[in-house]
């Protein structure tokens, strides 16, 4: 279409009411068509960003003096129009600078001097000083002679302020002028940044001349600014914070006179240009703002953290002594790539990125540039993680720019060349919306506008050359790119991580072996990453992905994701075996690659739980159904890990019955267990259960798994010459048991019609020595063992009683202790009439009507002291041992119990196996103070988490807390502390929360101070 028909402003982009008038104000419009000569201007308008603001900011710059010039201007000089009208609509802070200061507008004109090379640090530098009075040619200021300013104070500021804006708009307009007009030459991001960090540098130098103009240090004074950050790296961005740390030379009293050089030097370029932030220095900001370089070196040798040595990669010297300078970087730089070495490394880094991401408000985390996932920050530390693994051994690595140092990862194979290119690209697009958004206002903020507002999405699509595609608008283009981008970054961290890895043990061909890591190099990056064992890392990789197989080709794909998942685990070691393990027992299941490869919540949590427990992989083995119960559609809940007690006890029940012998029936029973418990052992785990939901289930499952032993052993007898019970005691009568508990039992019997006593007697006894056994025997499933040392005489009595036995027994013989122990008796197998019956038989000796006298509280009392002195374990931590630890399992019991004793005869309430119910009964009777009774509820909740959890990590029973190291960390990540924090914090809630239990018991149970 011609150009002059069909045209209008509206056509073009120009809404505002008055657009037309002000063109035609302007010359610009005639008629109805642009007027001669100004048809290049118009479509240069078309293109701004903002066509309305920019044509608002020419009408305000066309009433200065030098218009008429600037107009003939724009209708001959083609760089002029495109770098001057996208300026004006894309930046409202760099439009009011040129309206302030009209003759600038020749910065933007295409001057001869344009065609030069662009300005480096000198001629910046030269003209920053020239600005505020100094001598370019004279000595750096900073040392002995060096250039000192002509103007000081607010006049130096406001020169000095002037003379940057003068810089910035010539840089920002360059950057911005094929906005305006495609043919005009296009800037990438990186030579921006970095001529924005050359304008930091001198700007730095600048105030460093006003300061010493203003403070006259002593002539031996020597200062040296050290650029940290983006202003270290050249990377800067058009409004950033600029990270310093400051070295002087010599030390002693002319400490302060440095300290008050160097905080003049940040007032003077804060005022005037940017702010200066010296946080990033040994201390922080408590420490002294200036040190010598002795006094630097002292802090990073002895107390410096990891994350301080990654801040040190980008340093380098930016103003003042230059020589001091690089002695700072020569003599931190060989710390700086020892830091891999530091057994907290990959802990360090990775909590600072997670604790950055926790700081980011919930609401904006979707918008965030540089913090979000799959931001830069994401492509920093990644890149920044490679250098200090690699960049030890190689030194082309060493390098403060990500963008530098990515392409070296590349070219030296440490990343593939695809990922490297592709990541580089995504880098270099978020940078490009950071710089966008930054111009505007020239305010900092790395937050993209919000979804609703289009007007904002639009002009920053159209300031960042964004065109629509056909089915999209520019607005649609650009939030497509952005999640494009964010994915691609986050999926690429984890193969920048791990596939160079599977290229170092595979025989991978094309593009999948562009990136190939020596075995030595590939055992770093892996001690670095969190394994204790690269060796034996490398070797399960070499076996996982060995060969030609599908299921080989599958885990190279897989593992990228399953490695990154593992490294956050407590024991990356340890999971990485068991994936192994499980993966080659799983080897014939069809579909359990397949559910990794689909199922992304699958391979996660099957990563933490394989990185956190020894006993989930040996369950999984053969139970790997339970692995599609890992799968979520939304949230974190998954309906069948957290089934239903009751309904799991039916069906165990009913599959245990179709079992033509007992044999089989238990072997069924057995095998259903351990796919209950490892079903419980997931959800426990991934946080999906309370402690008490876990105890209860298991208990559920354990009772389910005996009744129906005996059940089946029952149906094989001929002849029945007696009606058995079986009592629950203990934690399982409690309906407590833990992953590791044994089912401590009683049994009863009545003899069948015409059977004397001991016949009967005889006759159970065979039955459930039966059923023990075939619940303990050998097998691959886990046993049940069966423990009946809590009747009447223990093991030396008989293993079966009557009725009558028992109520003799009890009447002549019982103890204080065993009425205690039946306590928790409860029947949960057999003839449920006869657990009826035993249940009235024992409620007078457990629940005695006037309670029990204060010998028997004695007694109890001298008991408990005896179990507390004698059975804790030879080397065991009283603080922290779960049973028979102050304020643990035992402690909280044992309370509970004696109050019992003492009034469940008079409150029937109190008449519960359970402790818990016993605890919130007594506190509700009066009996206990509503704060003692949570104290203690919190203590047993603790100590009986803490006890599964030792199980979970370990694979078998334990009753000892592990006093550090990676069992430690792991028991913490069981009970939902972060994953790489500090473990102590477990060790110290655990003993405070005990602690405070065992006072409760000191008074209640043992009456001190009552």
């Amino acid at each position: 279409m011609d150009r002059r028909t069909g045209t209008s402003p509206a056509r073009l982009g120009l809404t505002g009411p008055d657009a037309t008038t002000t063109l035609r104000a302007l010359g610009w419009w005639a008629d109805d068509a642009p007027a001669p000569g100004c048809e290049e201007i118009m479509w240069a308008l078309a293109r701004s960003p903002d066509q309305d603001l920019a044509l608002r900011a020419v009408e305000r710059l066309s009433r200065t003096a030098p218009w008429p010039e600037i107009d003939a201007a724009l209708r001959t000089d083609r760089g002029l129009r495109g770098r001057l009208l996208a300026t004006l609509g894309a930046s409202t802070a760099l439009g009011d600078h040129l309206i302030s200061h009209p003759d600038r507008w020749l910065l933007l004109a295409d001057t001869p001097e344009r065609h030069d090379p662009p300005p480096d640090l000198a001629r910046r530098s030269a003209n920053l000083l020239r600005a505020v009075g100094a001598d370019p040619d004279a000595p750096a200021p900073g040392t002995a002679d060096g250039a000192r300013a002509g103007l000081t104070g607010p006049e130096a500021v406001a020169a000095l302020r002037t003379a940057y804006r003068d810089e910035l708009l010539g840089l920002a307009s360059a950057d911005l002028a094929a906005v305006g007009d495609p043919e005009l030459p296009v800037m990438e991001v990186d030579d921006v940044a970095a001529q924005l960090a050359d304008l930091a540098e001198a700007a730095l130098s600048a105030a460093l001349a006003v300061a010493a103009a203003e403070q006259d240090p002593p002539d031996e004074l020597r200062l040296a600014v050290i650029g940290m950050g983006k202003c270290g790296g050249r990377e800067l961005n058009y409004v950033s914070d600029v990270d310093v740390v400051f070295v002087a030379e010599p030390g002693g009293e002319l400490t302060a006179p440095a300290a008050k050089l160097a905080a003049r030097v940040m007032r003077v370029a804060g005022e005037a240009c940017f702010e200066v932030d010296a946080n990033l220095r040994p201390e922080g900001r408590h420490g002294s703002l200036v040190r010598t370089l002795e006094g630097h070196l002292t802090y990073y040798r002895r107390w410096a953290k990891t994350w301080e040595f990654q801040a040190l990669l980008k340093a380098r010297p930016i103003a003042g002594d230059r020589e001091l300078g690089d002695a700072y970087i020569e003599a931190l730089s060989p710390m700086v790539w020892q830091a891999a070495t530091r057994d907290d490394f990959v802990a360090d880094v990775q909590a600072m990125r997670a604790r950055v991401i926790e700081n980011i408000p919930t609401e904006q985390r979707e918008r965030e540039l540089k913090l979000g996932r799959g931001g830069l920050r994401d492509v920093e530390f990644a890149v920044q993680l490679l250098q200090l693994v690699h960049g030890r051994s190689d030194d082309t690595l060493r390098s403060g720019n990500t963008l530098v140092a990515l392409s070296a990862l590349s070219a030296r194979g440490y990343v593939g060349r695809d990922d490297g290119a592709n990541l580089a690209a995504s880098y270099r697009f978020l940078r490009l919306l950071e710089h966008r958004l930054q111009l505007q206002r020239l305010r900092r903020t790395h937050l993209l506008p919000a979804a609703d507002d289009t007007d904002a999405l639009r002009w920053l699509a159209r300031s960042a050359r964004i065109r629509p595609d056909g089915r999209r608008d520019v607005v649609g283009v650009l939030v497509a790119e952005w999640q494009r981008n964010a994915r691609r970054v986050t999926r690429l961290h984890e193969k920048l991580f791990y596939r160079p890895l599977l290229a170092a043990v595979s025989r991978l061909a094309g593009e999948e072996a562009d990136a190939v890591l020596s075995p030595d190099a590939a055992k770093e990056r892996l001690k670095a990453l969190g394994w204790a064992s690269p060796e034996g890392a490398l070797g399960h990789l070499r076996g996982l992905t060995g060969g030609v197989s599908r299921a080989a080709s599958i885990q190279r794909a897989l593992l990228p994701v399953l490695l990154d998942e593992l490294s956050h685990s407590p024991d990356p070691d340890r999971g990485l075996l068991a994936y192994r393990r499980v993966s080659e027992a799983l080897a014939s299941t069809p579909w359990y690659l397949r559910l990794l490869r689909d199922e992304g919540a699958v391979a996660q949590r099957l990563m933490t739980l394989l990185g956190t427990s020894a006993l989930v992989p040996d369950l999984l083995q053969r139970a790997p159904e339970v692995l599609r119960m890992l799968a979520t559609s939304s949230g974190v809940q998954s309906p069948e890990l957290t089934r239903d007690p009751a309904e799991v006890s039916v069906a165990l029940r009913t599959t245990v019955a179709r079992q033509s012998t007992p044999e089989a029936a238990a072997a069924s029973a057995r095998s259903y267990r351990r796919h209950e418990m490892l079903r419980i052992a997931c959800a426990d785990l991934l946080g999906m259960l309370e402690v008490d939901e876990v105890c209860e289930a298991l208990n559920s499952v354990n009772e389910a798994v005996l009744a129906a032993t005996l059940d089946a052993v029952l149906r094989a007898e001929e002849d029945r010459l007696a009606t058995v019970a079986v009592i629950g005691m203990g934690r399982f009568g409690g309906g407590e048991s833990s992953y590791g508990s044994d089912a401590d039992v009683m049994y009863v019997c009545t003899p069948a019609e015409g059977v004397d006593d001991h016949t009967a007697v005889k006759w159970s006894t065979r039955v459930v020595e039966r059923v023990r056994r075939l619940l303990d025997s050998p097998s691959p499933d886990p046993a049940l063992p069966v423990d009946a040392d809590l009747r009447p005489e223990g093991r030396s009595g008989p293993m079966v009683r009557t009725l009558a036995s028992y109520r003799e027994y009890y009447a002549r013989w019982g103890e204080v202790w065993e009425s205690q122990a039946l306590l928790r008796a409860r029947p949960v197998a057999g003839d449920r009439a006869l657990g009826r019956e035993f249940t009235a038989l024992i409620d007078p000796i457990r629940y005695p009507a006037d309670g029990i006298s204060a010998s028997s509280v004695a007694e109890i009392r001298r008991i408990k002291a005896r179990v507390d002195a004698e059975r804790l374990p030879r080397g065991a931590d009283r603080s922290t041992h779960t049973k028979l630890g102050h304020g643990g399992l035992a402690d909280v019991e044992w309370t509970v119990q004696l109050l019992q004793l003492e009034h469940a005869g008079a409150v029937a309430a109190l008449r519960t196996t359970s402790t818990l119910g016993g605890l919130h009964e007594a506190a509700e009777a009066g009996l206990l103070p509503e704060e003692d009774a949570r104290e203690l509820e919190e203590g047993w909740r603790t100590a009986t988490s803490a006890r599964n959890s030792i199980m979970l990590v370990k694979g078998r029973p334990g009753d000892q807390l592990p006093r550090s190291g990676r069992e430690l960390a792991a028991v913490a990540a069981a009970l939902g502390y972060p994953a790489g924090g500090d473990p102590g914090e477990f060790l110290d809630d655990y003993r405070r929360i005990t602690r405070r239990a065992r006072q409760v018991v000191e008074r209640v149970f043992y009456g001190f101070g009552s």
